[in-house]
């Protein structure tokens, strides 16, 4: 990124120098205090699950032998559930960690695939806050917002392999004060990686299924020696999309080496990622002009087709005016390559102190795509600006298209450190982390020449130059955030846990080629500038008391903050305002967004002699979020959602606030039935109306739209000897469409089925083989599966169900 100032130009902010003493100050005093006596069990949320091994070594423990679908977090003073790597392979063979929660409580997860890997058309909400208000993490390395076209981090999905996927916890409510994030509002998702297995050997998975799929799974195990132990893995897949002939292919590969010695745990972890993601577009819900009279479910493009597509357009380069906002593209993906890499060391300074230490470096190169016609959507008046007075459709390769590109590059570097120790009957954790990050956003058009189109799986830059470079954004960022927490174990089943963070952002925003003028909805200039923002108090209280060895009551009271979005390109970012005189007033006026958020339960686990039911184990909690400063985004021009989106308006809606129940349970039917069932009503309204303009728009007392007030997930699982079975279903209730409530859509109710069954094969270096058998939408139901909102009445954006698709797997283990 030759155009991104040195860090070393940064100023040296007096909390990086604050931060700085205070390890030091925790380095000296901490390894007196630690030897006074031995360590105890932690209650953090991140302890409980680290390593990947809890919700593993929890289910094994279940009263049954077919074991739990979902674990609590046992041990937690706040509400987190836990599903281990080999569930996560149950539901889909590949599937990414965030699929993998779509079964816990309180979770709506929807996508247009059925691993989870496409970006574009994911939707996830967690009690209410949606996916960029939530924190992400992997072996405790930060993941970003999860935002479309990021800015500060990468999808689970490409930072591991789905196989190598330890487990994933899901703290609903409010996640650990050690999670490293600048966005977690609401609750966390932390992916945590396997260990390389103690034994040596190689493992095997090949899917084929539906449109043409295939997915190639292999990995390498050396095997532990002198506390030594490696793994590597690599994946190939491929999938057409179920509408288009768009194909959804891959490489990826990881790797991980522990070394685990006397005096501590060395783990190196590295991951590749290379994916190209065709994606469908979202149809228009609205004025009957904007509908248009095709009356289309879905708007699939019609690559590779060329003759289809050149024949859709007028001669102008416009497409049927009956498809109104809903016309056909000719091809849209996202492709991304990312490199991720961290080194930790877990040093065990005595039985009671352990000091770890952790670097990470990570690098995007990524292009979102669109090939679409040129006089749509407010092109013309973009392009005229451009190349006044000439022929558009010559300029543009006469084929009536125009490729569009925001082309992306993350650079992230940064150090976590935590101190764990005990002092008497108190387990006290503190730590630090730091982040940098540079990223730029580069808009673009290039020509789709009628003599030699593009695809979908090139990169138009390497093909020509581009004809226009609308704006250039880069963005500096420094992200510093420091906690300290205390267990004090009061008895032996009663435990107080206290703490805060403070958490800091100093983002400064450059744009070295700007729009020109009159080119863009809403935009004078793109803004310059820095804005440093500051939660220097963020509190944390809880309380666990167990109450047998099978009943735990737990309570957590946690204030959370979320940092501005550092984004030159669109989204919730005040650099994405049209005018610096707004970014100006925006950096006086408006507070990042807070959450208060009070949550408490009851887990259980008993053995049981009723009837048929041998065993029951779960969690139910209840919730209330206080949440100020809330701010939207909606455009500056109706074409918001299209292919040429003007300026961002951000709106302050005041507070909403949110009210829930979350019951998760399983059934366990004696050593061959079980049945998971998890029940949650999440209600969250706003409170106030807001200002657009001079316009108020009325919202107080309407619910947050596209988040369900009831969602019912079930999981019907089986074992016989060796075959396993599983029936999954998913209720999602009404969702309101938009800010003021007025459109909505309809509810659903999903099935899934997965079967499988352990091959008698053992042919002394063959063994574990088995073959599975997965079926998406099993009913093949149709209807509206994801909501967009976009606007504050009259009109809305969504995506369909995806039909029936099956997928069958060979696995097997190697020597």
């Amino acid at each position: 990124m030759s155009n991104i100032a040195s860090f070393r130009s940064f100023p040296q902010h007096p909390l990086v120098r604050a931060l700085r003493n205070a390890l030091l100050c925790a380095c000296a005093f901490a390894p007196m205090a630690a030897f006074a006596a031995e360590p105890i069990q932690s209650t953090s949320a991140t302890d409980a699950a680290k390593d990947g091994k809890t919700a593993a070594t929890q289910a094994d423990a279940a009263p049954s032998s077919l074991g739990t679908v979902v674990v609590s977090a046992k041990g937690s003073t706040r509400s987190a559930v836990s599903i281990s790597g080999a569930e996560i392979q149950k539901i889909q063979p590949g599937a990414s960690p965030l699929k993998a929660i779509q079964t816990l409580p309180g979770v709506l997860y929807t996508t247009a695939d059925p691993w989870g890997n496409n970006e574009q058309n994911t939707l996830l909400f967690v009690h209410g806050f949606s996916t960029q208000q939530l924190g992400f993490t992997l072996d405790g390395v930060p993941l970003g917002d999860q935002q479309y076209g990021n800015y500060n981090g990468l999808s689970p999905q490409r930072a591991i392999i789905s196989e190598d996927v330890g487990s994933v916890t899901l703290a609903s409510g409010a996640g650990d004060l050690a999670t490293a994030s600048t966005s977690n509002l609401g609750g966390t998702v932390a992916t945590h990686s396997s260990d390389p297995a103690k034994k040596a050997g190689v493992r095997f998975a090949q899917t084929i299924g539906s449109y043409n799929t295939t997915r190639t799974y292999l990995r390498g195990d050396s095997g532990e020696q002198n506390g030594n132990s490696i793994y590597a893995a690599i994946v190939h897949q491929d999938q057409q999309a179920w509408d288009f002939k768009g194909h959804q292919r891959g490489w990826q590969g990881d790797g991980k080496f522990v070394h685990d010695g006397s005096s501590g745990k060395l783990t190196v972890y590295a991951a590749y990622s290379d994916k190209i993601e065709p994606n469908e577009d979202s149809l228009y819900h609205g004025t009957p002009a904007g509908e248009g009279t095709s009356h289309r479910d879905n708007r699939p493009f019609m690559y590779p087709d060329f003759s289809q597509a050149l024949a859709y357009l007028g001669a102008n380069g416009a497409p049927p005016a009956t498809d109104g906002n809903n016309y056909l593209n000719y091809y849209s993906d996202a492709q991304r390559t990312d490199f991720l890499t961290y080194v930790k060391y877990d040093w065990k300074l005595s039985n009671a102190f352990t000091w770890s230490n952790q670097v990470y470096f990570h690098h995007d190169d990524g292009v979102g795509v669109v090939a679409g016609p040129l006089n749509a959507a407010g092109l013309p008046k973009l392009f005229g600006v451009y190349f006044p007075g000439q022929n558009l459709k010559q300029v543009f390769g006469n084929s009536g298209y125009a490729t569009r590109t925001t082309e992306y590059e993350i650079n992230r570097q940064g150090w976590l450190s935590s101190l764990d120790w005990r002092i008497g009957n108190h387990q006290v954790n503190a730590g630090l982390w730091y982040e940098k990050i540079a990223s730029s956003t580069r808009r673009r058009w290039y020509a789709l020449d009628v003599n030699n189109p593009s695809t979908p799986y090139q990169r138009p830059l390497d093909l020509a130059d581009p004809l226009i470079t609308q704006y250039h954004s880069e963005i500096r960022n420094e992200v510093a955030q420091a906690y300290i927490q205390d267990a004090w174990h009061v008895s032996d089943s009663f435990t107080l846990q206290a703490g805060f963070k403070s958490s800091y952002q100093f983002a400064h925003g450059t744009v070295p080629v700007q729009p020109l003028p009159n080119s863009t909805a809403g935009f004078l200039q793109m803004p310059e500038g820095r804005i440093y923002t500051r939660g220097k108090f963020l509190p944390q209280v809880g309380a666990l008391w167990n109450i047998t060895s099978g009943d735990e009551l737990f309570l957590n009271i946690q204030k959370n903050m979320r940092h501005f979005i550092t984004y030159g390109g669109g989204g919730l970012s005040p650099w994405s305002l049209g005018s610096q005189d707004l970014f100006n007033t925006f950096k006086r006026n408006v507070s990042p967004e807070t959450a208060w958020a009070y949550e408490g339960g009851w887990r259980f686990q008993h053995g049981l002699q009723l009837g048929p039911i041998t065993g029951i184990d779960g969690q139910v909690s209840a919730y209330h979020v206080n949440f100020s400063n809330r701010l939207l985004a909606v455009g500056a021009s109706a074409g918001f959602t299209t292919i040429n989106p003007g300026a961002v308006i951000i709106n302050n809606v005041g507070g909403v606030k949110t009210d829930g129940v979350d019951f998760a349970a399983t059934l366990h039917f004696g050593e061959h039935f079980s049945f998971y069932d998890a029940v949650s009503f999440n209600r969250s309204r706003y409170q106030d109306d807001y200002l657009s303009g001079t316009t108020v728009v009325p919202t107080a007392g309407k619910n947050v739209p596209a988040s369900p007030d009831w969602m019912n997930k079930f999981v019907a699982s089986a074992q016989f000897g060796a075959f396993d079975a599983q029936l999954v279903g998913d209720y999602v209730g009404k969702r309101y469409a938009t800010y003021t409530n007025d459109l909505s859509v309809p509810s659903y109710f999903l099935l899934n089925a997965q079967a499988s069954y352990a091959l008698p094969i053992r042919a002394g270096w063959l063994h574990d083989a088995k073959l599975s058998l997965n079926v998406s939408n099993l009913a093949n139901r149709k209807g509206i599966y994801e909501v967009l909102t976009t606007a504050a009445s009259g009109t809305y954006n969504t995506y369909p169900i995806p039909p029936r698709q099956w997928f069958l797997t060979f696995s097997t283990k190697l020597f």
